[in-house]
């Protein structure tokens, strides 16, 4: 267990220690060095506000490892004049909890308000949380809980129901980037130093963080410490420094610019042609690059419907999956599960049926917005309704032997367009097949 009084200085010991790893000396002290989490913490935002006004209740902070909940309690203690308790569910039992209530009791009677910080909250077994519950109820602690697991999971309903759970993102790589430009210059970081760092490297090393700021400011460090110095103590940091410190080639470019569009595309017609070498290349170029996987998982997905749509029906659920299976396990688990839908839909059958059908419909919705939904369609809730010939004839399609009806759904000025016009590809023919029968009777032309 770490207690720490806030009105002790903390610049003056942990911080100040040239020792100490660098992500604990540049650990932001307040509110306006904190990166990331505007959508908590921007002007106007609930815990902002909760922030200004001193009223600080029980939460969990749920979020992935290095996004700054163990920094955020650290100053939202700072700025409520707390006495500040941080302890570990790892390290710490029912002894430690014990102990931790009746120094908060001894707070309380002096008028000091106690923020208890338990990290990893969710390795508590039911009876250590339970233990929380009467001191939090009555008061005499501040409960800020920090998971990396979803809170409805991992925190007893009792406990969960006295706390505002908030969600913190990753780090976005710009913030990572500006953190790690401000940390050359920071006299907590390296500021008495003289360092060349170009900023995409620094870029690079934000790309391999993956949101996390421990991660990125561990990296800096490694890589100014093995730079190369100059006999007038200039320490330059090279990109073959920065590889060996991600161990790996950074594959440098930029995700917002023409290189991120030009390999997207790349990858989305290599598929098209039906080249899953190709296909494979660009894939590979784009994930060793530091890409999102997610973002290309979600590109599968549109390809899926675009490019292949019924002519293979698994093909959705496919590239579905694949999405999925980055979200669980991340990379780099994950490069497989895209490469095997990667391969999967350049070897599919093709048909942008789909994607034409919705195009055509989407200019006529656009440029026709008055048609009327026909009478024999529209639903009669009312009385009113009913007496203006609302769902008139309309008919249970399930009710009839052919399970279809001779009603027309478009709207009498489009009752002739065709949208989905369907290819002889894969399972598509079987779909055409069905279709040209089911217009047909709808027209009369076949038996009843």
């Amino acid at each position: 267990m770490d207690q720490l009084s806030l009105f002790d200085t903390q610049a003056d010991n942990t911080f100040s220690c040239a020792s100490a790893p660098l992500a604990d000396r540049m650990r932001p002290q307040v509110l306006e060095d904190y990166i990331g989490q505007k959508h908590l913490l921007g002007e106007g935002k609930l815990l902002r506000r909760m922030l200004e006004q001193d009223q600080i209740p029980s939460m969990i902070f749920w979020g992935p490892p290095g996004v700054g909940k163990t920094t955020l309690a650290r100053i939202i203690a700072n700025r409520s004049r707390s006495c500040f308790l941080n302890f570990s569910a790892v390290t710490s039992g029912i002894k430690e909890i014990k102990d931790i209530m009746k120094q908060a009791e001894v707070n309380r009677s002096y008028g000091t308000r106690t923020l208890c910080f338990v990290d990893e909250i969710h390795r508590f077994n039911k009876a250590q949380q339970d233990a929380f519950l009467p001191y939090v109820e009555k008061g005499s602690i501040t409960l800020i809980g920090a998971t990396t697991e979803n809170p409805s999971f991992e925190i007893n309903a009792a406990l969960l129901s006295r706390c505002k759970v908030f969600v913190l993102k990753e780090l976005t790589e710009d913030d990572l980037a500006d953190m790690l430009s401000r940390t050359i210059t920071d006299p907590r970081g390296f500021g008495s130093m003289d360092i060349h760092m170009d900023r995409d490297l620094l870029s690079a090393i934000a790309v391999f963080a993956n949101g996390d700021a421990r991660t990125a400011l561990n990296t800096l460090e490694m890589a100014v410490l093995n730079g190369e110095i100059s006999p007038e103590g200039q320490v330059t940091v090279t990109k073959e420094t920065v590889e060996q410190c991600l161990g790996k080639k950074t594959l440098l470019y930029d995700k917002k610019g023409e290189e991120h569009y030009n390999l997207i595309s790349a990858l989305h017609k290599s598929m098209r042609n039906s080249d899953p070498d190709a296909a494979v290349y660009w894939l590979a170029r784009m994930l060793e690059a530091g890409e999102d996987p997610l973002f290309i998982a979600r590109r599968l997905i549109r390809f899926a419907s675009e490019d292949v749509g019924l002519a293979d029906n698994q093909a959705l659920q496919t590239a579905v999956a694949a999405y999925q299976a980055c979200h669980f396990i991340g990379m780099p688990e994950c490069t497989l599960s895209l490469t095997q839908t990667v391969v999967y839909l350049s070897l599919a059958p093709r048909s942008n049926a789909l994607y034409r059908a919705y195009e055509t419909a989407k200019a006529d919705a656009l440029s026709r917005l008055s048609e009327p939904v026909p009478l024999v369609i529209r639903n009669a809730p009312t009385r009113l309704m009913g007496d203006l010939h609302y769902g008139e004839g309309y008919v249970y399609a399930h009710d009839t032997e052919e399970k279809i009806s001779h009603m027309a759904c478009l709207p009498e000025g489009l009752k002739d367009r065709r949208y989905y016009l369907p290819t002889e590809e894969g399972a598509e023919g079987t779909m055409k097949d069905r279709l040209e029968r089911s217009r047909a009777f709808r027209l009369g032309e076949g038996p009843e």
